[in-house]
């Protein structure tokens, strides 16, 4: 039941080239900058990346986007990447941008062993017509693009309405940061950080947590636990240094004195 490694390198020793990944956070928020880098550090690449977002450039998955590790992406944001922009544009990587709710949902569905679901989002665009960019080469041209989904009409409340099926998602390996753990797996997801962390634990095969404070087994109330451990196969303890280094995205501050 002791699911805790001595070290990053043990923890992401068996992701090899080719691997997929559903990788937590938002922005920069709650983001396993630990196991990234590891996975930096050991040289593996080709990797489909599953994530809200690619990071930034010099931090989160930006780093192995930098190095040309990550051959495809399924997200919602490019956000303030500017390498993923060029990357994408240029033909360098694939992209498949998806609804960030719709994105939400096929995680939690890949961990709750559904294989698809109806939604009314994009119905009616490209999200389920098709024809959305997924690769271009490197003078523009769409070379690979999403295909047409399955869509059918629904009685609500509201009257008949279309919905779009959307397939479930599951990846090889999981990456997510908690604020607490224990030895057992159970995670305690601290304020925003608990947003994409327990779905891309959810759709993993295997899950790598690496939690901020480690606890034993019984320390953490029942009821506080955002993930149960039966979705978590390692756990790794960050050092203080390591917990107390994050990221802001974007800094904003007020004049003194409340004025403005």
């Amino acid at each position: 039941m002791d699911k805790v490694v001595p070290s990053a390198t043990d923890a992401v020793a068996d992701i090899a080239d080719g691997a997929s990944l559903a990788v937590g956070g938002f922005g920069l928020c709650g983001i396993p900058s630990v196991l990234i880098q590891a996975l930096l550090d050991a040289g593996v690449t080709d990797l489909e990346a599953v994530s809200n977002n690619c990071g930034v450039d010099d931090w989160g998955l930006g780093l192995l986007l930098r190095d040309k590790r990550i051959r495809r992406m399924v997200s919602s944001y490019v956000g303030e990447n500017k390498e993923f922009e060029r990357q994408y544009l240029s033909g360098e990587l694939e992209v498949e941008l998806t609804p960030q709710g719709t994105l939400a949902e096929r995680l939690r569905a890949g961990g709750s062993g559904i294989p698809a679901f109806y939604t009314a989002t994009g119905v009616g665009t490209q999200v389920a017509d098709g024809g959305l960019p997924w690769r271009y080469d490197d003078a523009g041209n769409v070379v690979t693009a999403s295909p047409p989904k399955e869509t059918r009409d629904f009685e609500t409340a509201d009257g008949t309405k279309g919905f779009v099926l959307e397939q479930a998602i599951v990846t090889d390996f999981g990456l997510v940061r908690a604020w607490r753990g224990d030895r057992h797996g159970n995670l305690v997801f601290r304020d925003s950080a608990r947003n994409f962390n327990p779905l891309c634990a959810m759709a993993a095969r295997v899950t790598i947590a690496e939690v901020e404070e480690l606890v034993e087994p019984g320390d953490l109330d029942a009821n506080g636990v955002h993930l149960p451990g039966v979705y978590v196969q390692r756990v790794l303890a960050l050092t203080a240094e390591q917990a107390t280094d994050k990221r802001i995205e974007k800094r904003t501050v007020r004049p003194r004195g409340g004025q403005g």
